[in-house]
Order: structure tokens, then C-alpha cells, then sequence
């Protein structure tokens, strides 16, 4: 078995938990319409917790596949990337970066700013869990939908859409693997034109005496260099929401988010059921108290 091999495994694997209820933790069901809206109202809070959650949950999935080489196995990586790495098979070692998403609580919020450079080897599998309570706002967690796709091309996605110089540039990590591991830079960075209208005139002719290949994103070290010409002669802004996912406009991922939010869920769509949270609306909450439960004592 071979590294794409391998990722196709786990890939068919990890498709497969797609309607799995996860016994991470449950939140008892309302039992009167207030109690529902102010579940509503903090049901957001949930994310972080069953988010990394579902990273140490994929990789136990995945190791009791046993469909894996003698003595490989699926080790979690925390803080490093990918998430999840099987451990054991040679260079290049196979692996999925894994995102979870709950759309009640907000739009697929995380970032992926790892560099093109080491995605090379097409080795690492960018995977998005959508996942909601079973009962919208209490239950357990349960996987609604799940996006798979090559790290490289969600990289390469995200570098065309952000990068517009001289306005917005993408910059490569500069090479640091001399250094100890803790100290390596794998990211990218995003940095917003700061400038004059004056300046902006003068960065743009910069730009354009690169050729049109100028505006093209390029990983080389010369292109790169260009880069830092161009930031080190004009103020730029390190920008903080580089590389949220949300915004990378990679066209399988957009037609993943529409299915997700056009999915009938408790005889609503997840979009309805979206607007129902955002607005604690009566009218929707009261169909999710638990009707065996009874009253509260006041």
C-alpha cells in the first residue's frame, strides 16, 4: 500500500461516518419554550469543545479500521499539521487536516495557511465535518455532511483568490528548515495594502513591470523575492483573517456549503433552522422541547 493509496482509504473511511452520532457529550433536551430560547442563545458554545473533539474521534475511527500496513498507525498531531498522520509508512507520510463546521454557531470560521511548497506531494487531504446536535440545540453531536479534498488544491484556491497585488499579497514562509522543529514557519501570510493613493500609483507600476506573470501567484523563490521588494518599499498591514475557509471560494467547497444548508433536517433545512437560532424564534424553538419531560418546578 502507497501514501494515495492510503489516503483513499481513509477518505472512503472517513465518507463513511457521514449521519454518525458521536458520543462526546449531550445536552439534555428543554423542557418548556423558555428554556428552548435560552438554549438557543448559547447552543454557539458547543463548537470548540466537539470540534477538536472530532479530530481525536477521526483518528480512533480510523485505527479501528484495521485496514492499514503492519505497523502503522493514525497518531493525532496537536499543534502540528496535518491533524491526523499515519504514522509508520515511509515518506510521504499520508494525512488529513481536519475542520469541523457547525453551521448554527457561524460560518466555517476556520483558517488552512499552510504553504503550497509542502503540499507538493499530494500526501495530506483538507476534510470539513459539518456537524449539528441531533435535536438542533441539544442531544448529541451528529455528523450531517462531510468535504474531502487535496490540501494542495485547497491552497492553491485560496492563493488565487486572495492574492491582488500591489492591494493584497500572499507570501510564502521564508525557508527556515535549519532550524529546530518548534521554530519552523509552514504558513502563509496575507497582507493588505496600507499606503497613500500615491504610494498605491507607484506600487502598481512596480507590479506591472513585473509582465502580466506578475499577477500571477507564484511559489519561486524569485517571485517571492519580488514580494518582499514589493512590501519592504510600501506600508502593508498583516491581515488577521487571512485564509479563513469560508472565503476561499474553492467551487467544490461552495457546492458542499449549499448542500449542507439546503439539507432537510427535523423537517426543516439547515438554512431555516439557522435563521430559526439566529432569531430564537418561538414559533420554531417550541417544536424541539422534549415532550416527555415534565414541567419544570418553579
Amino acid at each position: 500500500m502507497n501514501y494515495r493509496e492510503a489516503l483513499d482509504l481513509a477518505t472512503k473511511a472517513v465518507l463513511q461516518l457521514k449521519n454518525h452520532t458521536m458520543d462526546i457529550l449531550t445536552v439534555k433536551r428543554p423542557r418548556d419554550l423558555q428554556e428552548a430560547i435560552d438554549l438557543s442563545k448559547v447552543v454557539s458554545k458547543l463548537s470548540p469543545i466537539v470540534g477538536n473533539t472530532i479530530e481525536y474521534t477521526i483518528t480512533q475511527y480510523l485505527n479501528s479500521q484495521k485496514i492499514w500496513p503492519e505497523g502503522c498507525i493514525w497518531i493525532r498531531q496537536d499543534p502540528d499539521f496535518p491533524d491526523t498522520l499515519l504514522s509508520g509508512m515511509p515518506w510521504p507520510q499520508p494525512g488529513l487536516e481536519i475542520k469541523a463546521w457547525f453551521p448554527l454557531s457561524t460560518e466555517i470560521t476556520a483558517r488552512f495557511r499552510d504553504s503550497q511548497t509542502l503540499l507538493q506531494e499530494y500526501n495530506t487531504r483538507v476534510v470539513v465535518v459539518c456537524w449539528m446536535p441531533e435535536f438542533i440545540i441539544a442531544g448529541q453531536p451528529k455528523i450531517i455532511d462531510i468535504f474531502v479534498c487535496d490540501a494542495l488544491d485547497f491552497a492553491k484556491a485560496r492563493d488565487i483568490h486572495y492574492h491582488h497585488p500591489p492591494e493584497y499579497v500572499v507570501m510564502e514562509p521564508e525557508d527556515t528548515s535549519l532550524r529546530t522543529h518548534n521554530l519552523q514557519q509552514k504558513n502563509c501570510n496575507g497582507l493588505g495594502f496600507q499606503g497613500s493613493s500615491e504610494q498605491l500609483r507607484e506600487a502598481k507600476a512596480l507590479v506591472a513591470s513585473w509582465g502580466k506573470e506578475g499577477l500571477v501567484y507564484q511559489t519561486s523563490v524569485e517571485y517571492q523575492n519580488r514580494l518582499r521588494e514589493l512590501v519592504g518599499r510600501f506600508p502593508y498591514r498583516l491581515d488577521t483573517n487571512f485564509a479563513k475557509i469560508d472565503g476561499i471560494e474553492l467551487p467544490s467547497l461552495e457546492a458542499f456549503k449549499r448542500r449542507v444548508l439546503d439539507t432537510m433536517y427535523l423537517d426543516r433545512t439547515v438554512q431555516q433552522w439557522i435563521q430559526i437560532i439566529r432569531a430564537s424564534d418561538p414559533a420554531g424553538l417550541k417544536d424541539l422541547i422534549d415532550p416527555t419531560s415534565p414541567p419544570p418546578v418553579h
